[in-house]
């Protein structure tokens, strides 16, 4: 696994891939929170917190994300390396892994710097400094497991196909039917437990919860199983172009 990850990584960045991503994030979460007239607007929304970003990132994620991981498999398949790394010896599964964790540090270390808003909210209270960190950092852990069930999408969607394209489009699809597709299922009923049931079959209820400091283990495990999921069928399908 550990040979796939550092070609990953040292792929990212000895091409302008991983620099573009970065650079992609930052200016279009900067713009939406400081600059553009909006809903994600922070001067405009007149609290001092990033309750703003952590609603922005997810649809910013949904094409940023599918934007990484497409090459991933895809590439593999059409240059036919695809064969060459499966008759070294090395799992489907560490395959798997490798190329999963290189695509995620990338997103993770695209979110970093984001952490330079916490001090500018710190300082824009009418009381510098009085901040909810632990509602912060809490936030950033449910951005976290999002990041991961968006990157396991992405890798699954990358080993379907040879076309980077499709890749791309069908991880937004996915992704975006996970994120959003079961609230909007919900507003076809009417009774009260049947709409929170199928909301919680989708992500956006998961994530909103930890993302208001809730922390409940069943949220964590939605988003565990739903990543560990994703990545069993990869090395499913890893296995059945194998054979």
């Amino acid at each position: 696994m550990w040979p796939v990850f550092k070609k990953e990584i040292s792929s990212f960045f000895t091409s302008p891939v991983g620099y573009l991503v970065m650079g992609l994030f930052l200016v279009l979460s900067g713009l939406f929170l400081w600059v553009f007239k909006g809903p994600f607007n922070i001067l405009d929304y007149g609290f001092a917190d990033l309750s703003l970003f952590f609603l922005l990132a997810p649809w910013i994620f949904l094409l940023l994300i599918p934007a990484v991981t497409m090459r991933s498999f895809s590439e593999e398949q059409k240059l036919g390396t695809l064969e060459l790394l499966q008759s070294k010896p090395l799992s489907a599964a560490a395959l798997v892994m490798g190329k999963y964790f290189g695509a995620f540090v990338l997103v993770l270390i695209a979110v970093l710097p984001t952490t330079l808003y916490i001090a500018t909210i710190y300082e824009m209270g009418i009381t510098p400094g009085n901040l909810d960190t632990g509602l912060i950092w809490g936030s950033y852990g449910g951005l976290i497991l999002l990041m991961a069930v968006y990157t396991a999408v992405g890798i699954f969607c990358s080993s379907l196909t040879q076309n980077q394209i499709v890749a791309f489009l069908g991880a937004i699809l996915v992704c975006f039917v996970l994120y959003f597709g079961f609230e909007s299922v919900s507003t076809l009923f009417s009774a009260g437990d049947s709409v929170l049931n199928v909301q919680n079959l989708g992500i956006k209820a998961h994530y909103e919860r930890i993302s208001l400091g809730v922390l409940d283990s069943r949220d964590l495990v939605y988003f565990l199983s739903l990543t560990a999921f994703f990545l069993f069928l990869s090395t499913k399908r890893l296995n059945r172009l194998k054979t």
